[in-house]
């Protein structure tokens, strides 16, 4: 489906969001850009931000030629000074800042004696360091204009279960878990909600095509036997960032198809 088709197809729910600001980190593809289709839909002003400059291009022509209002600013959210150019950019063009979602992170994972310290450095910024100082300049934003505001985190299934061969991506994100238990008791007086919402398995498609044996098989290990999509992190997203979630921080939304209920995948008893 066509993103114009995508687009026009989410139904907006939040007609409160209409001219508010949302930045969305790692948003130029996969569950970020789901995630900024979803809050453009429903009016938000969007910035589109990643490390890759030709993503960030393309995603920014897509939805402005659907009528998104998006800004575009290339930058690595592991460097301090990008975030602060990514904060000074977006005020410049929009004013203030209604909503953060920290959704961009190195997804790179595999077994301790693999793992270099390079990828743990580099991982501790992107993952850890990069939404720490993300979520610092957005709640300055947010407490100085005092209206409030959101700040979303994306995490994983992994943060609570871990993955085979998971480090020290799920490490990293059990940090993120724990980093929005502790801003949202931190922010509250601020009225600044902080949550999170972590995907199960999230790919492009429902079902898989006919023959890829490999995807049908993980499927079975979900008991909604289907994938999850990246629109389904922005509907998640959109929820916790509304009024209707008003009396919600500190809280994890597993979007995951069932996967953190079970114990044993199905037809494999323990």
């Amino acid at each position: 489906m066509s993103i114009s088709a995508s687009f026009a197809a989410i139904q907006p729910r939040y007609p409160e969001f209409k001219g508010q600001v949302a930045i969305v980190t790692g948003s130029s593809r996969r569950i970020g850009k789901g995630i900024a289709m979803r809050l453009a839909r429903e009016g938000m002003k969007v910035v589109i931000t990643s490390r890759t400059a030709a993503t960030v291009e393309e995603t920014t022509r897509e939805l402005r030629e659907v009528g998104a209002e998006v800004l575009s600013v290339v930058a690595d959210l592991g460097l301090p000074a990008d975030v602060d150019r990514l904060f000074a950019e977006t005020l410049q063009a929009f004013g203030t800042v209604d909503l953060l979602v920290n959704n961009a992170a190195d997804l790179r994972r595999d077994r301790l004696f693999k793992v270099d310290e390079a990828l743990l450095d580099h991982q501790i910024a992107a993952n850890i360091k990069g939404p720490y100082l993300c979520s610092l300049r957005a709640a300055e934003i947010m407490r100085d204009h005092k209206r409030g505001g959101n700040i979303v985190q994306i995490s994983t299934v992994g943060a609570l279960r871990a993955h085979w061969h998971g480090l020290p991506y799920d490490m990293t994100k059990g940090a993120i878990d724990a980093l929005t238990r502790a801003l949202a008791l931190d922010l509250a007086e601020y009225n600044i909600r902080v949550n999170c919402v972590a995907p199960g398995p999230i790919v492009g498609v429902r079902h898989p095509r006919e023959g890829d044996k490999a995807a049908w098989d993980a499927i079975e290990r979900v008991p909604m036997r289907c994938f999850g999509v990246a629109l389904d992190i922005g509907a998640a997203v959109a929820f916790l960032a509304s009024p209707d979630a008003a009396f919600v921080t500190g809280q994890i939304l597993y979007v995951d198809g069932g996967l953190t209920a079970q114990l044993s995948p199905r037809l494999q008893p323990i």
